[in-house]
Order: structure tokens, then sequence, then C-alpha cells
């Protein structure tokens, strides 16, 4: 912290998309200077070029060369591509994908480094970022990566529920062969404790979907309930886990069921992120949980159809920010509530 204040590094995203207009379109709320120092990562001058273009007056960077400079009450900027970069608004492009990693992978350092305190990420094009230098289907995986997690869980959360998956981005065809014990046991666990220490929930209750429709209706539609999901759960309840299921997915949005629950696992991307969107599409947050480090982004993409329009809500993005701010002081609290408790000895010892 600084100035007592939370260094909120801020990426670029996609040049080429709404993402410097969600990111303008929240920092010009003056009241949020009051408790974040925001540093961008990104080009002073696409910067202004966006600002230009969405007529945006009353609003201004401050460019600085590393995190340690900002200052507070400042939009601050960090310059870390190529002011020469040609910026395409609504076209995914070579030169846009490469910088959206430059910016990502110098805000990680400084992350790592502990030179920012959280992370919040712009929208990235995953078909123009995806090489042989930064092999990641999207910031989920990268992060999992750089911060050498046992296992990362791409999150969810809004004002109605909060829902992890088990699978991320992969194909469809290929969800099946990764629903395993040992892949649903490693997800509960992170977002069980995710659960105590980001969100202060003492005894977090999870629900479980099931797989297939019906949640397999006893095998007929599917045997993975039976064969994998149960044994997984019986497996965290042994362990004082409160899970439950596994619940057909459909019944179990439709019927409000989801409200009884502290986190939702859902079984892949759609099946988790569809009744996410649907139900609150503007106000929600991923946050990547199972890290040493606080990162979040905003629920939606790059939406180039929008770029350069001035028609992008920022809502989404605010809440990003005030959730990795919120995360990093619940985690604060727990730290300090908990390594201070009576140390356990074993008598034989003494």
């Amino acid at each position: 912290m600084k100035n007592n204040r939370i260094v909120v590094g801020i990426t670029q995203g996609d040049i080429n998309s709404i993402s410097y207009e969600v990111i303008i379109k929240s920092l010009q709320d003056t009241r949020i200077y009051d408790s974040i120092i925001p540093v961008i990562y990104g080009s002073a001058k696409v910067a202004a070029y966006h600002k230009k273009a969405l007529d945006i007056e009353n609003f201004n960077f401050n460019t600085v060369k590393s995190a340690s400079d900002a200052v507070v009450k400042r939009a601050n900027i960090i310059s870390c591509i190529d002011e020469e970069i040609r910026v395409d608004l609504g076209l995914s492009t070579p030169h846009a994908g490469k910088a959206s990693v430059q910016a990502l992978e110098m805000a990680a350092q400084d992350l790592d480094e502990g030179h920012i305190d959280v992370l919040v990420t712009g929208p990235i094009n995953k078909q123009n970022t995806y090489s042989e230098k930064f092999p990641f289907a999207g910031h989920t995986e990268f992060f999992e990566t750089h911060f050498k997690a046992d296992g990362a869980l791409m999150f969810m959360i809004n004002d109605l529920f909060r829902i992890g998956v088990v699978t991320g981005h992969i194909p469809l065809a290929r969800v099946s062969e990764y629903i395993t014990v040992e892949a649903i046991v490693n997800k509960t666990h992170i977002m069980n404790k995710s659960l105590i220490e980001d969100f202060g929930i003492r005894k977090p209750r999870i629900a479980v979907l099931g797989l297939n429709p019906h949640a397999g209706d006893q095998g007929v539609l599917g045997t993975e309930e039976q064969q994998v999901i149960s044994p997984a759960l019986d497996a965290l309840r042994e362990e004082g886990i409160l899970a439950f299921g596994p619940f057909p997915a459909d019944g179990f949005f439709g019927s409000g069921a989801y409200t009884k629950f502290d986190g939702i696992l859902a079984m892949y991307h759609d099946q988790g992120l569809i009744p996410f969107k649907a139900l609150t599409y503007d106000g929600g947050v991923n946050y990547t949980a199972g890290l040493t480090v606080v990162r979040t982004s905003p629920d939606h993409g790059t939406a180039f159809e929008l770029a350069g329009k001035n028609e992008a809500s920022p809502s989404s993005f605010l809440k990003a920010i005030f959730l990795a701010c919120d995360i990093y002081r619940t985690r604060k609290g727990y730290k300090k509530l908990t390594e201070n408790q009576l140390k356990s000895y074993d008598l034989s010892d003494l």
C-alpha cells in the first residue's frame, strides 16, 4: 500500500477493443482515488488516441516510468509497448496481440515483486495473443503458470452467486476426459479456501453441478455423476468440506437453489458462465482464485463491435477494481487474525 491506498495495476488489454474505453470511464469517477492509486500498463499515446476517439474531456493520464513513481489522485500510466503501434479499432491484429502480452507480462512481474498490490486485467483476444511464446488459452492459465500455482480456479463473482469451473478454456468435446475425482477435489479445495480467506465466509456451503442432463438420471444419461462426481463429493465431505450435489444444472438455476450456497462448482465453461452472464451480464467479475496474488478482470471480452463508439459500460470493470481491493483487505485481515493463534504442541516433545 502507498499513502494508505491500494496500488491497483491495470493492463491495457487489446488496444483495438473497448478495453481503454472501460478503463478511462472507470477512472473518471474521482471518488475512486480516495482508496486506490491506479497504474495502467500500456501506452500513453494509445490511451490518448482512445480518449480523443471517444471525445472524452476533463480526463488526463499521468505518465510514469515505474509503479514506484505513481502519484495519488492521478490516473498513472506506464508506457511499456512501442508508442508507434497502430490502432485499428474493432480489428484483431497480430501487433495488438503482441502489445496485450507485453503489458500483461510487465504487470505480472511488478505484481510478483510487490510494486503493485493487485492487478485488474483488460480483455484480450485469445486468437491474436496465442503463440509459441505465449501458449496460453487465457489469463487464468497464464497466471497459474507465472505464479507457479498448484492449481487455479476461474471464479466468476456477481451480486447473486459465485461460480467456478472444473474445466475452463478447452473444447466441449474434450470436457469429459478432464472430469476426474482429482480435478473436482482440487477445484473444490481452491474454492473453499478462497471463500474463507478471500471472502470471509467461515464455513462455506458449496454446490457441485452434474455433467450430464438431469445429472445423469441414475446412469441412464451418463455415468460421470455416479463414477466420478459423487465419489469426489464423498471424499470432500470426509475432509469436513460442505460440498453438496451433484445437482442438475438447469433445475438448480431455474429453481433459485443457487441462493442457498456460498459457491457453485460447474463442470465446464458454458455450464457456469451462461447462467452467470444471463442473470447479471453487466455486473460480473472474473477472479483467479488459488494464487498468492490478487487478479480480477471484467466478465466481458473485447467487444470489437463496440470499439470507438462510446457505448461500452464500465460497470464490470469498476466492480473488478473494487473486488480486487476487497479481497486484498480481506486477505490481510484473515492473515492477521490467524497468524497469532496459539500454536498446538505435541506434549511428548516437552
